[in-house]
């Protein structure tokens, strides 16, 4: 037969899972022990046991929001390495990781050769949104207008133009690594256009702005969506001396040395 203890601890837990409250039926026994112990006040019980909840609860939606925005590599800004990059500004980075841009609704576009940072920095913005718990995806724009494509084909297109519309923060990367058809560049634009003045984008490209139309065939189009990613735009210009190329004849120096 249980006793009394065993019969109330059941019942907690019981009334913890409907609840949902996941942290309290772990931690509310072996708090209630800890304020016997150090004299607490009920208060003080309740208070601890109620702020582990809320911090696994936040924690929990950090963590559903970085699974659905389908990273595929996670990068932060603390492991960037602004020294081998001096034309990026850290103060402005870090500025922008606030996510004020968010707020306003404000492009944020990096703009350099391979391997000078781009995507780390999108990627790291984008995981900052995440930790402040807002809606983010993470897609190259290749796989974006793929999607689209496929979607008006099925006739699914008004559903998936308005999935991708929810997210607060949409960031895509590699625009202009190669051509787009004109009806994958429309069906881009359709996205960005639906974001203006509405929701944040980040995005990346390694074309400077006047070679844009070497990737969207239709120059109308094209200046149109100039007009919509550039407006009340954060623009932050990484270069052209590729850190990861840096870095391989660095490797190669070391491994060279030591032989000798």
């Amino acid at each position: 037969m249980k006793t009394t203890t065993e019969i109330e601890t059941a019942m907690v837990t019981a009334y913890c899972k409907t609840l949902r409250l996941q942290a309290v039926a772990r931690n509310f026994d072996e708090l209630a022990q800890q304020a016997v112990r150090e004299k607490k006040t009920y208060a003080q019980y309740l208070e601890a046991l109620l702020q582990l909840e809320i911090e696994e609860q936040e924690s929990n939606a950090i963590r559903r929001r970085m699974i659905e925005a389908k990273f595929p590599r996670i990068k932060t800004l603390d492991e960037f390495d602004f020294s081998k990059n001096p034309q990026i500004n850290p103060a402005e980075i870090r500025q922008l990781e606030e996510g004020d841009y968010i707020k306003r609704s404000q492009p944020v576009i990096f703009i350099g050769d391979c391997g000078t940072g781009k995507t780390h920095l999108l990627t790291a913005l984008a995981v900052a949104a995440c930790k402040q718990k807002r809606r983010v995806r993470f897609t190259t724009a290749a796989n974006l207008i793929n999607e689209l494509i496929e979607a008006q084909r099925e006739g699914t297109l008004r559903r998936t133009l308005a999935r991708w519309g929810r997210y607060e923060v949409l960031a895509i990367d590699e625009v202009g690594y190669v051509p787009f058809v004109e009806t994958g560049a429309e069906l881009l634009f359709q996205v960005i256009d639906e974001r203006a003045e509405k929701a944040a984008i980040l995005l990346t490209t390694n074309l400077p702005f006047s070679e844009w139309t070497k990737v969207f065939p239709n120059q109308r189009l094209c200046k149109a969506l100039l007009d919509r990613v550039t407006d009340r735009a954060h623009i932050i210009e990484t270069g052209t001396d590729s850190y990861r190329f840096r870095r391989t004849m660095e490797m190669k120096k070391m491994k060279k040395s030591r032989k000798e």
